[in-house]
């Protein structure tokens, strides 16, 4: 054996393998994990234990409500074992929550769908802070980056809420939410008509 084939050899061995797995990124409701798509095939695709998966999942997130989004990422290793990083539940379920609202603003930068303060917004900065992401940030620069992500929800930032006012003003907007439902469903039906 020559000499260059010799070092191609050692080289070889110590190179480490290279990973072609790929990190599975999705959001599960806490507590309610099951092997029904989509999360099921995304986890069969990666030869990932479904049962084991779901009830570890299912385990470590018994403490938060039933239902809340929680990104989730899952580093899958050779052996078949699996790193499972959950995140605090997405920024604009924070905001939407600390509004009062179900849904966010249809055309956002020109209708406000709820309002927070700026006490609201410190609190989830805070809260999002433990998410591995975040971990290069300051506080304050994740409160700026949520003020641009209150703004593409719909949802104004003010010194002082007043509770009456408040509630007058989400009220006048649920009228508003089911009035742009109504027209979402009778376009549908219009193009169902034309396409039909």
């Amino acid at each position: 054996m020559s000499k260059a084939a010799a070092r191609m050899k050692t080289a070889k061995k110590m190179i480490d393998k290279i990973d072609h797995s790929s990190k599975l990124r999705t959001n599960i409701p806490a507590g309610l994990a099951n092997p029904s798509p989509p999360l099921g095939p995304q986890l069969g695709q990666r030869n990932i234990n479904i049962a084991n998966f779901i009830k570890d999942f299912n385990e470590k997130t018994a403490h938060i409500k039933q239902g809340i989004p929680l990104p989730v990422r899952v580093k899958v290793f050779p052996d078949k074992t699996y790193d499972l990083v959950i995140h605090q539940p997405p920024t604009t379920y924070f905001l939407k929550q600390a509004a009062g609202i179900q849904r966010g603003a249809m055309n956002s930068g020109k209708e406000v769908a709820g309002k927070i303060t700026l006490k609201h917004l410190y609190e989830i900065a805070v809260i999002k802070s433990q998410d591995p992401p975040m971990a290069l940030f300051t506080l304050e620069q994740i409160v700026q980056m949520f003020v641009g992500i209150a703004r593409t929800v719909g949802i104004k930032i003010v010194k002082d809420l007043d509770p009456d006012e408040y509630a007058e003003f989400l009220k006048e907007r649920a009228e508003i939410v089911a009035q742009q439902k109504q027209e979402l469903q009778e376009a549908k039906e219009a193009k169902m008509l034309r396409t039909g």
